[in-house]
């Protein structure tokens, strides 16, 4: 008797999560298999949802995706896109800052890429961190006050403002 009633216990737990998960997939706009290349390729009910956690499998596209937020994956993905844009200076402090001097390189043409700025405004994004470099760069600057200092400057440019999503 113990045994029935333990199974059917454990039975509704697992249903009862399964459907939670399920909503929980459908209302983020992928189904079961989850974000990825195969939540876009493929229909997010029924029986084909095996196809697309396939794809999402074999490709490896489901981890980048959830990490950079792209492929159908949402922006609360591990690496939101502020997360990614501290990481990026931190990693390539060293390298920003010297192109940063010369206001031009491709370190500083990926950043202008991460903070929003579109293909036309990079050009501008290096003269203004080359113009405003000695009030950017300074002796306690670490790369978490340089990219708020570097969004700051883009706010207040007329043109970056609007062409930069920050």
């Amino acid at each position: 008797m113990k045994k029935r009633i333990v199974s059917t216990v454990l039975g509704l737990a697992i249903f009862a999560g399964t459907s939670l998960i399920s909503n929980r997939a459908e209302a983020k706009g992928y189904g079961e298999a989850g974000c990825g290349l195969g939540s876009i390729l493929i229909s997010s009910k029924g029986f084909v949802q095996i196809f697309a956690a396939t794809s999402n499998g074999t490709s490896g596209n489901q981890t980048f995706g959830i990490t950079s937020g792209t492929s159908n994956c949402t922006a609360d993905g591990i690496v939101k896109l502020e997360k990614a844009q501290e990481m990026f200076v931190t990693v390539n402090y060293e390298s920003l800052e010297q192109e940063m001097a010369i206001g031009k390189g491709e370190k500083l043409e990926s950043f202008a890429k991460l903070l929003g700025c579109d293909a036309g405004s990079v050009s501008r994004f290096g003269k203004l961190t080359k113009e405003k470099y000695s009030s950017l760069i300074k002796q306690e600057t670490t790369p978490s006050l340089l990219l708020s200092a570097i969004k700051s400057e883009v706010k207040g440019d007329t043109s970056l403002s609007k062409n930069c999503t920050l």
